[in-house]
């Protein structure tokens, strides 16, 4: 068992820091912007809710981070009640923020400074994957801090891996969502010419997601994108940051993205509609309802 802080409790930190309590076993202490969701968090898991990332962040072996974007990172770690000004010599801070590559690194560097690890380390799987306790996890940074620190991430993990040095969790979350982006656009493209078609949608998702067209979103969207429910899941402005990241990213190792700006711009187009609250897969919303 570790003294552990959780940094940002929304839709993926409240369910990860619960596990690390009851999965994990590990004595943690939690801190949130808005401190009423810190207190329930408390009365639900146990544990204890501080009034500012710092001292959440005082005597822990390890301090886990899920906020907004690079801002908000800045804004919960640096400064004087900032999470590094709280933690110790040899402590480990693990941020499991979709952010840049750049922040990572910065942050990365100031932490060495104090003698303090860093990983970035952001996740894959979701709402559903944090409840669940299956998220994977992408690392980077150095070797040494991810073994001391893998055994906690596993609390609400079903894969975790080091990618790479500083940055590298990072670059592969974006790898990530480039593969989603233009994937649940074929998808949707998929699902309304079979709608049009006048097929049987349920029985043409059973058939083909057992083959090559098969995919993690085929199988657990499919059908809700042909019923046109969107108010679950992913958010759209949630995506539209993560392109975002991506697609600056791009800018400077000289990548292309054209299907990726293009998506996008789609997801844009939903906002657009007042989607930005709707799941990712509502994509197909700009084609079923032209």
């Amino acid at each position: 068992m570790a003294k552990v802080a959780f940094i940002g409790l929304g839709v993926m930190g409240y369910p990860m820091a619960g596990h690390l309590k009851t999965k994990g076993g590990h004595d943690v202490t939690v801190y949130n912007r808005t401190f009423a969701k810190a207190a329930k968090w408390v009365e639900e898991f146990g544990g204890t809710a501080k009034n500012t990332p710092r001292e959440a962040a005082e005597g822990a072996d390890i301090v886990f981070c899920c906020v907004g974007n690079d801002d908000d990172l800045r804004g919960v770690i640096l400064g004087e009640d900032g999470a590094f000004s709280g933690m110790g010599t040899g402590s480990i801070l693990v941020d499991h923020t979709t952010a840049s590559a750049d922040v990572a690194r910065e942050l990365y560097a100031i932490g060495k400074e104090q003698q303090i690890g860093f990983i970035d380390a952001p996740v894959s799987g979701g709402q559903a994957g944090a409840e669940n306790g299956v998220l994977t996890v992408m690392c980077g940074g150095d070797e040494d801090v991810f073994a001391k620190a893998e055994g906690a991430i596993n609390s609400f993990a079903r894969s975790c891996l080091l990618m790479g040095e500083s940055g590298a969790g990072q670059l592969t979350k974006m790898v990530n969502q480039i593969c989603i982006g233009g994937l649940l656009q074929g998808l949707s493209e998929a699902m309304n010419f079979g709608s049009k078609a006048g097929l049987d949608m349920e029985k043409v998702i059973n058939v083909i997601s057992k083959g090559a067209a098969g995919s993690w979103q085929m199988e657990n969207r499919g059908k809700t994108m042909v019923d046109g429910k969107f108010d679950f899941g992913f958010a759209v402005d949630w995506m539209r940051k993560d392109l975002g990241i991506c697609l600056a990213e791009a800018k400077n190792n000289g990548a292309r993205l054209p299907v990726t700006a293009l998506v996008d711009q789609f997801y844009a187009q939903v906002q657009g509609r007042g989607g930005n609250r709707w799941d990712t897969s509502s994509l197909i919303h700009l084609l079923a309802n032209d």
